[in-house]
């Protein structure tokens, strides 16, 4: 399976013009998609929903979206009718696999006077595979500070966790309302995580992800996550990221956007790609395969 992670700087290229359809066109062989930066209601993207629109390009995905930023931009129509509105700004999955369930984990931020910051979230779905249940995330951790990423980085990670013990989106025997008659699906601990998380691979925030230490770099815990990157032979300086421009005009490039395992699925990876050469977002598309034919 064809697992994408891609900040999309809502459809805004390189060459800064706006067209969603570049990016739909980068995701369509794509099985399972975790988009960062989608928005809903913005004057700078022609107000429109780009989740509704991505799911029209992209019509055989199941989708699900989730906002960390939310505000107000209801307006009157022209016979004086309230039309309410929100202006909405987070995270979207995308699957050839139904989505069995889905739920949003609001970040834990703090207030700035500068730069600008503002609420961030994860987004969660369950899908089902030959291989089995397994969760798939899409994150956007802080731009703001390492303390505010590492924070968050923690609690997603106790979360994490607390997988066995949790009841998932539904759980006991009162389900016919609730649930149309199904019983509690699947809470694997069996986890993707794919995102921005404003962290390059001498980070803090990424060694708090692998558990790596300056004596066994490359060692694989069971309770830590694992880079696609490292896992799919990729090359150790890619990078997904254009920041910039600097003062001589140049534009900074890092590797931001990771695709993390479970220690379960990391002898699953069978290839990685960073897309460098794609200008439709000022973030790369991280591509990562893994073997999910057979049962686990």
């Amino acid at each position: 399976m064809k697992f994408l992670s891609y900040n999309i700087q809502y459809g805004i290229g390189l060459d800064g013009r706006y067209d969603l359809s570049r990016c739909a066109r980068v995701m369509q062989d794509a099985d399972v998609i975790a988009l960062q930066e989608v928005e809903r209601h913005w004057p700078r993207t022609n107000n429109d929903d780009q989740a509704a629109l991505l799911s029209q390009m992209l019509p055989d995905h199941h989708w699900v979206y989730g906002p960390g930023f939310d505000m107000d931009a209801s307006q009157r129509d022209v016979k004086g009718r309230l039309v309410n509105r929100r202006r909405q700004f987070g995270c979207m999955l995308l699957s050839r696999l139904p989505i069995v369930w889905s739920r949003c984990h609001i970040w834990p931020h703090r207030r700035t006077v500068t730069p600008f910051n503002m609420q961030g979230q994860a987004l969660e779905g369950m899908i089902r595979t030959a291989w089995g249940p397994l969760r798939v995330i899409s994150l956007h951790l802080s731009h703001v500070s390492e303390q505010e990423r590492l924070a968050q980085i923690e609690f997603l990670l106790v979360r994490h966790r607390e997988t066995p013990f949790d009841g998932g989106v539904w759980c006991g025997d009162e389900r016919e309302d609730w649930a149309n008659g199904e019983a509690a699906p699947d809470n694997p601990l069996s986890a993707i995580w794919m995102g921005d998380f404003n962290s390059t691979p001498d980070s803090t925030e990424y060694h708090r992800m692998v558990g790596s230490s300056p004596y066994h770099s490359g060692a694989l815990h069971v309770d830590a996550f694992h880079d696609s990157t490292t896992l799919g032979g990729h090359q150790a300086d890619a990078f997904t990221s254009h920041d910039g421009p600097d003062e001589d005009g140049s534009h900074r490039r890092r590797r931001l956007d990771y695709c993390f395992t479970t220690a379960d699925l990391a002898c699953r990876v069978r290839g990685m790609n960073i897309d460098e050469a794609e200008g439709a977002s000022d973030h790369k598309p991280v591509w990562t395969e893994l073997d999910l034919e057979g049962p686990s």
